[in-house]
C-alpha cells in the first residue's frame, strides 16, 4: 500500500495539490477569507476527482471491458455532480445550469481544442475513426435538442415555476435518461458504444503502472475516500460562491460556465491531452464527447429528478445565451471531427471560440440573463 502510494504521487504531480484540502478547512475555521476558501476547495477537488477517476479505472481492470465501462458511465463526472447537487441544495440554481453548459463547451471546445492543437503540432494531422465520431456527434445534436426544447416552449407553456413547465423538465428528463440507459445496453454489446466506450488505463496513459497493479479493495479506499473529500470541499466551495461574488465582482453565471467544469474535469482533461500528444487522437476526441454525452444524457436529467426531491426543483430553461453557445459548441466539434481528421489549426479554431465566449460570458451583466 505505501509502494503504491509513493508511485501514484510521484507519477503525477497534480496528486499533491491534495494539500490544499487542509489548507481550505484552515481556511474555512480560522476565518482567512471567503476568496481564500474558494480558491483552496477549487484547488483540492482537483486531485480528489482524478482519484475517482483512477479508482473507477482500476476496478474496470479487474471486472473486464463490459463492467468498466459501466462504471464509467456512472461514475464518468462524479466530482461535478457532487458539486452541482450541493449547489442544488443551496439553492444556487442558475450556477447548476451554467455549470451544464460551460461541462458540455469545456470539453467540445477547450479540450479538443488542446489535444487537436498540441497533438497536431507534435505529430502533423491525425486521424480518427470518422463512423465512431459521427455517431457522437448524432447524440451530442440529438442531446442539445432535448436541452434546447424546453427553453423554447416553456414560454408558450406557463412561468418557469409553473407546474407545467416543471412536468415539461421532467418529461424530457425521463426521455433522455431512457436514451442514455439504451446507450449503456447497447455498450455491452458494442464494445465502442459513444456514451460508455473505454480503454484499459495503461492505453489511457492515465498513471498506467500504479493503476494497473491497484487491488480491488485499495481502488474502492480510494474511490470512497476521494468521494467524501469532494463532498466536504464541495460544502466549502458552494458556501464561499455568493461572498465570492460580491467581492470580485465576478458573476454567478461566469462561476457556474467557466470555473467550476474546469474545476471538476482537471484530471480527465489532461489525460484526453496526453494521449492526443502519444498520436491517440481517437481515444482523445473519445474521452471529450463521452464526456459531454453524459453530461446531457445523464447527469443534467438526474439533476432535474435530484432537484425535486431535495425541494428545489431544477428546470431544463436555459437562457438564450447558453443556448446559443451549446448549439455553436455542437456544430463546430461536429464539423471539424467529421472528416475522421484533425490538425493544430483546428485545434486554435476550437479554443478560439472557446476564447470568445469566456470574454463574453465574463463581460456579461448579471441583468442581462
Amino acid at each position: 500500500m505505501v509502494k503504491t502510494l509513493a508511485a501514484f504521487f510521484a507519477k503525477n504531480p497534480l496528486n499533491w495539490l491534495i494539500l490544499a484540502f487542509p489548507l481550505a478547512l484552515l481556511a474555512r475555521w480560522g476565518n482567512w477569507g471567503d476568496v481564500w476558501v474558494f480558491i483552496l476547495s477549487a484547488v483540492g477537488v482537483i486531485p480528489l476527482s482524478g482519484w475517482i477517476g483512477e479508482a473507477t479505472e482500476a476496478i474496470a481492470v479487474h471486472t473486464g471491458p463490459k463492467i468498466g465501462g459501466l462504471l464509467n458511465a456512472t461514475l464518468g463526472n462524479a466530482a461535478e455532480l457532487i458539486i452541482t447537487l450541493v449547489a442544488i441544495r443551496a439553492g444556487l440554481l442558475e450556477l447548476v445550469k451554467a455549470s451544464i453548459t460551460g461541462s458540455i463547451l469545456g470539453n467540445l471546445l477547450f479540450v479538443m481544442g488542446f489535444s487537436m492543437l498540441l497533438g497536431g503540432a507534435r505529430h502533423g494531422v491525425q486521424r480518427f475513426d470518422r463512423k465512431h465520431v459521427g455517431q457522437q456527434a448524432v447524440l451530442l445534436t440529438l442531446s442539445v435538442v432535448a436541452l434546447v426544447i424546453p427553453s423554447l416552449f416553456s414560454h408558450s407553456i406557463g412561468p418557469e415555476g409553473s407546474s407545467k413547465v416543471e412536468a415539461l423538465s421532467l418529461g424530457v428528463a425521463a426521455v433522455m435518461i431512457i436514451l442514455y440507459i439504451l446507450g449503456i445496453v447497447y455498450s455491452l454489446r458494442d464494445q465502442k458504444s459513444p456514451i460508455t466506450y473505454s480503454e484499459p488505463a495503461e492505453q489511457k496513459g492515465a498513471q498506467s503502472a500504479p493503476v494497473a497493479h491497484w487491488s480491488i479493495r485499495t481502488a474502492v479506499i480510494f474511490l470512497a475516500l476521494a468521494t467524501v473529500g469532494v463532498v466536504v470541499l464541495s460544502e466549502l466551495l458552494v458556501g464561499a460562491v455568493e461572498p465570492v461574488v460580491r467581492q470580485l465582482g465576478l458573476s454567478e453565471f461566469f462561476l457556474g460556465i467557466i470555473l467550476i467544469p474546469i474545476i471538476g474535469n482537471v484530471a480527465e482533461h489532461l489525460v484526453a491531452v496526453r494521449v492526443a500528444m502519444r498520436n491517440q487522437m481517437e481515444l482523445s476526441v473519445e474521452i471529450a464527447m463521452s464526456s459531454s454525452l453524459q453530461i446531457a444524457l445523464f447527469v443534467a436529467p438526474l439533476l432535474v429528478f435530484i432537484s425535486l426531491m431535495i425541494g428545489n426543483p431544477l428546470t431544463l430553461i436555459f437562457n438564450l445565451f447558453e443556448l446559443l453557445a451549446l448549439v455553436a459548441a455542437v456544430l463546430i466539434a461536429a464539423l471539424v471531427a467529421s472528416d475522421g481528421e484533425s490538425n493544430w489549426l483546428e485545434g486554435a479554431a476550437l479554443l478560439g471560440v472557446y476564447l470568445i465566449l469566456s470574454i463574453a460570458f465574463f463581460l456579461m451583466p448579471a441583468s442581462a440573463l
